[in-house]
């Protein structure tokens, strides 16, 4: 006779998370941001502030050269990527240490309707990325003349 494990509530929390799945849209976006956490090898911290006349995004990313980075817009949805690869050796009193430091990276975020992808800037400073996101001008109400 052989054990196995069964997980008896198994079936009923595949049921909830596909009806949470269907009706309520965050939801969607969690699943997103998960996933684009287990595609990464690593995550950077990101502080995001919005200011008068542009949203700005720090992330910080030691190690990681600007030419590594990627930065694209698609669908409202700004996507940084990038990987960095650093060795360091240490001897000292007759032992050895390396590390390594290597990996790919992937955050997305969704922009609201008032952000101009055209004109978005980036720059890498001492192991902190900025991005710069600038709001679009405000459209003025038309009158429309009804002849």
């Amino acid at each position: 006779m052989s054990l196995s494990h069964r997980e008896s509530w198994g079936l009923l929390n595949q049921f909830s998370n596909e009806l949470n799945r269907m009706f309520d849209p965050h939801y969607q976006r969690q699943q997103e941001t998960e996933e684009n956490t287990v595609a990464s090898d690593w995550v950077p911290a990101v502080d995001i502030k919005e200011e008068q006349d542009r949203f700005l995004i720090h992330a910080d990313i030691p190690g990681v050269d600007p030419k590594n980075i990627d930065i694209h817009m698609e669908n409202a949805v700004l996507t940084i990527s990038g990987s960095r690869r650093s060795e360091s050796t240490e001897e000292h009193e007759g032992y050895k240490r390396q590390e390594r430091v290597r990996g790919t990276f992937l955050r997305r975020f969704t922009l609201p309707d008032t952000a101009n992808a055209d004109k978005i800037t980036a720059k890498s400073n001492h192991g902190v990325l900025e991005v710069s996101i600038p709001k679009q001008d405000k459209l003025m109400p038309k009158k429309i003349t009804v002849e």
